[in-house]
């Protein structure tokens, strides 16, 4: 399993064998080739980054998953396919045919798909959807928007989703706290720790800004249940880092946040 799409670079008209480049020096006779499609490099690649991956992080279950929908004569009439790896769950790709729309078999092959990832022990799964595919279904099924991407054909943009598989998604609380910095590195120091104990009471960190002159930054936090989030207020290591601060602690206003 790798991370990001796959695609295809495409070379010149007419070169189909590909555009070899100029030696790199002290490569031994090593050349570049700019190709289409290349089946062996991509599973080569696949293969390599797979490796590694597991490596880093100890998990080595990476396994496909997929959700098929057929009719009376055996043809698809709609499917989902994705991946399961180290508690992870993740959706490639979700279709059904336009006679089948609107009967509920998006739903359908969603809890298909996380009641499969639940039993392979995941705790959580992600999606990304083009603005004119289906955002608003994923967010009506609990998924929540952690990133976008501008600059996609026809002005649209691309959405990704995440959704715990432990935890009900409409108990979620999503902060944005807007923090000064009286003591640039000091307060640096505090955010680190303080933010590394989220995780603890089911907090996570979707987004941590900074401005310009490092005086200030931004986070966008999010909580499983307001139990956690305020857990996470009370924490008795949180507040005793912020009492050894003093007066250099940093200062923050809290805004609680939901999708426009």
């Amino acid at each position: 399993m790798t991370t990001g799409n796959d695609t295809a670079t495409a070379h010149a008209p007419g070169d189909a064998a590909g555009r070899p480049a100029d030696a790199a020096p002290g490569s031994a006779g090593d050349t570049l080739r700019v190709l289409g499609a290349d089946q062996e490099l991509a599973a080569r690649i696949d293969a390599e980054l797979t490796a590694f991956n597991n490596r880093a992080t100890g998990a080595d279950d990476e396994a496909d998953l997929s959700v098929r929908v057929t009719d009376a004569d055996g043809e698809i009439v709609a499917g989902l396919t994705g991946w399961t790896w180290g508690g992870c769950a993740g959706i490639n790709t979700i279709w059904v045919r336009e006679d089948r729309r609107g009967k509920g078999w998006g739903g359908r092959l969603l809890r298909a798909a996380e009641e499969e990832a639940r039993r392979r022990g995941c705790t959580q799964i992600s999606v990304a959807s083009f603005s004119f595919q289906a955002p608003e279904f994923y967010r009506r099924n609990g998924y929540l928007d952690t990133g976008r991407r501008e600059g996609i054909p026809g002005g649209h943009v691309d959405h990704q989703f995440w959704r715990s598989l432990v935890t009900d998604p409409a108990a979620a609380v999503r902060v944005v706290a807007l923090v000064d910095l009286p003591e640039v590195e000091a307060g640096r120091r505090y955010e680190d720790a303080v933010l590394g104990l989220l995780g603890r009471h089911g907090g996570r960190l979707e987004r941590r800004l900074r401005t310009g002159d490092g005086h200030a930054e931004v986070h966008l936090i999010r909580f499983d249940t307001r139990d956690g989030y305020d857990a996470f207020l009370a924490d008795p290591e949180r507040l005793a880092l912020r009492e050894a601060l003093g007066d250099a602690a940093p200062t923050a206003r809290v805004l609680e946040v939901h999708e426009a």
